[in-house]
């Protein structure tokens, strides 16, 4: 062995792959993407966990958004639940936005409404009172009493006159329904009222114009009962069959007026008490915001000639009326 052989060797303990250089330098190649990947994932999890809400949003903020005009001028969670309701959102598809039913998303969506600041010396609206009740309640007494006095005077148009006030008196919606042409019901409740005093004698009309009174207390209290059911209710399956026998017992409660209404002005109770029950199921209808093309149609088949037209629109539109009078958006504050 020479002396540049034993110069080149490389010295005692070190692999004869480091000699070089090169081999050393493949491994570190070799060991680079492993490295590369591990450091992405490391950052890719970091920036997972700055930005929590990158993949799933805030659908409750998007539904916000969607209905920001309800939500805005709602007067409180309940109103934006029959809001809601009356769109089509019931309790299942509450479950997709994380709440277990209606109410509760309007309560988030209530809270979470941006409000502006009231004016410190705005005046608070002053609530209907008693003597605003005992108007009414005199207006609804007026066709009563005209529809007898008139009749008592002996004058010959007494019961057309009591059956048109009686439609009218009846048929006034408490806020305005849907539909395309308003004053369609209110005309064809007249036409029948008409046509039924003419048919059957002008003690009809008012027998018509005394149930008026007993049909606007019905309607009061019916609606205040079930605005308070609204207010207890956490569900719309609950309110809505909370409400059913409610109607059921307005809807009673009606026909014994008007039966003892048809007693006292001589009429037949076999036909003034279904037209009065039409009248009030129209009444109620219409004032609660109900559509007008049911209604339309169940009067205009009153006006059909026959004994059994009145008993067929009357158990038309009691069906719908324990629909429509079911939802929560029947009854929000007009």
């Amino acid at each position: 062995m020479t002396t540049s052989d034993i110069a080149d060797a490389p010295p005692p303990g070190l692999p004869p792959a480091t000699a070089g250089g090169a081999p050393g330098a493949a491994n570190a190649a070799e060991a680079g993407p492993a490295t590369a990947g591990a450091g992405a994932a490391a950052r890719g999890r970091e920036g997972g966990a700055a930005h929590p809400g990158r993949r799933g949003g805030d659908p409750v903020k998007a539904l916000l958004h969607r209905h920001r005009e309800l939500c805005a001028r709602a007067v409180d969670p309940l109103e934006i639940a029959a809001g809601l309701e009356a769109r089509g959102i019931t309790d299942r598809t509450a479950a997709r936005f994380r709440h277990r039913d209606v109410f509760s998303l309007a309560e988030e969506l209530y809270a979470r409404t941006p409000r502006g600041e009231e004016p410190a010396d705005r005046p608070a609206p002053a609530p209907a009172g008693a003597r605003a009740g005992m108007r009414r309640f005199g207006c609804a007494l007026l066709p009563g009493a005209l529809g007898c006095a008139a009749a008592a005077a002996g004058l010959p148009w007494a019961g057309l006159l009591a059956g048109l006030l009686a439609a009218a008196a009846l048929v006034w919606p408490g806020r305005p329904a849907g539909g395309r042409f308003p004053w369609t019901a209110h005309l064809l409740a007249a036409a029948a009222a008409g046509a039924a005093v003419h048919r059957h004698g002008p003690a009809l009309g008012p027998a018509l114009a005394l149930a008026v009174a007993p049909g606007h207390l019905t309607a009061v209290l019916y609606s205040a009962r079930v605005r308070r059911r609204l207010a207890g209710s956490r569900a719309l399956d609950e309110f809505a069959a909370g409400v059913r026998p409610l109607a059921a017992g307005a809807l009673l409660l009606f026909t014994a007026a008007a039966t003892g209404a048809a007693a006292l002005a001589g009429a037949a109770p076999a036909t003034a008490v279904p037209l009065a029950v039409l009248l009030f199921l129209v009444r109620l209808l219409l004032g609660h915001g109900a559509h007008r093309a049911p209604v339309a149609a169940a009067l205009a088949l009153a006006l059909v000639p026959g004994p059994v037209a009145v008993y067929a629109a009357v158990a038309g539109l009691l069906v719908h009326a324990l629909t429509a009078l079911s939802r929560a958006s029947a009854h929000a504050r007009p």
